[in-house]
């Protein structure tokens, strides 16, 4: 279900721009940064998944989900009331404009002064383009081969004996594919041969302790969403949000490195027997129709009433809502096994062949 939102969502967002910026709404520098170490987190996950008593897990979501919840919500809050500021000054330059003192304002500004030929105009950013116009290749060419390689390895481990000496080098063979490409554009972000543009300017200037604990945050994403089975997209989120990345950038990033993870615990599930197809091929058709139709109602939300935090709101409501859904239905099946007395301890993932 999740992977076929995800798919949609970034099959929609492909031809879409960032809402101020020259550049597509997908930032694949942001994506290059976390999406290996969420692939990494997501091996480590499933793992877990099958180690950890069901309890564990649902008492885990309910406390990150609502955690998460409240901290996107706070957000929203914030970019709301930032959002009514912007629209205010906005209408008080509108009314100068229609008192005319156009002119008066155009001699206040520097930046006016030396751009005064028409050529230098700048033209309104495109809210839309070809799909191929949108698409980096060689970021994107970088995170199919981290998605290819992990995956032919869990691929591989299949065939081993479990937890022999194949199947944990073939395990942590991962890390190095991951890490390098991580490691990769985290020092061209630290060089300034690369920047995360979505920012803006002030996406230039990163530290070496600030590009580690992202890595490790991509890294706990994947752990959570592969334990959980969310593919990490519903922490990515928020955590973009705290970085200064716009609402519509957040979203679309966050998926699309979502797309990668989601899938790879689809295939790592179904490696495991633990993938009932039939059931998840009727939500993967489900949520994706539901993914374009929730895609094209938001956007023209924002562009009616001129306010991105929607977003914000919708995914804290989201979060929130799986938060109760997931984890009523993870406590009543808790309390079922409690009542059938039955092992409710660690489980070994070697006895998963």
């Amino acid at each position: 279900m999740i992977t076929g939102t995800a798919v949609a969502t970034v099959v929609y967002n492909l031809r879409q721009r960032h809402p101020t910026l020259d550049m597509p709404v997908i930032d694949y520098d942001l994506a290059l940064l976390f999406q290996p170490m969420l692939v990494l987190g997501i091996s480590i996950g499933v793992a877990f998944n099958v180690i950890f008593a069901d309890w564990m897990i649902t008492v885990l979501l309910i406390i990150l989900f609502i955690g998460m919840s409240a901290k996107a919500f706070l957000k929203g809050v914030e970019t709301w009331k930032k959002e009514t500021i912007t629209k205010v000054e906005a209408a008080k330059r509108l009314e100068l404009d229609r008192n005319g003192d156009q002119a008066e304002e155009f001699k206040c500004e520097p930046e006016n002064l030396s751009n005064t030929t028409p050529k230098e105009t700048k033209e309104p950013v495109k809210s839309e383009v070809s799909i191929l116009k949108n698409i980096y290749w060689k970021e994107l060419g970088l995170l199919v081969a981290v998605w290819v390689i992990v995956l032919a390895l869990q691929i591989a481990k299949n065939y081993t004996a479990t937890c022999s000496v194949l199947y944990w080098a073939l395990n942590f063979l991962q890390i190095p594919v991951a890490g390098g490409v991580s490691a990769y554009e985290a020092v061209a972000l630290y060089k300034g041969r690369r920047t995360i543009a979505s920012k803006g300017d002030v996406g230039t200037n990163w530290r070496p302790h600030q590009l580690v604990f992202y890595c490790a945050c991509g890294i706990t994403a994947g752990v959570v969403g592969g334990l959980l089975g969310l593919g990490g997209g519903f922490i990515l989120g928020p955590l973009f949000l705290e970085l200064g990345i716009p609402p519509q950038v957040s979203s679309a990033t966050a998926t699309f490195a979502m797309t990668f993870s989601a899938s790879m615990s689809v295939v790592e599930y179904y490696l495991l027997k633990r993938f009932p197809v039939p059931y998840a091929l009727y939500f993967f058709a489900v949520s994706t129709i539901a993914a374009f139709v929730g895609q094209h109602v938001v956007r023209k939300l924002i562009n009616i009433l001129g306010r991105a935090s929607i977003i914000i709101f919708t995914l804290s409501l989201t979060i929130f809502v799986s938060a109760l859904s997931l984890g009523g239905i993870g406590l009543a099946k808790m309390v079922q096994r409690i009542d059938r007395k039955e092992y409710m301890g660690f489980d070994s993932i070697c006895s998963y062949t």
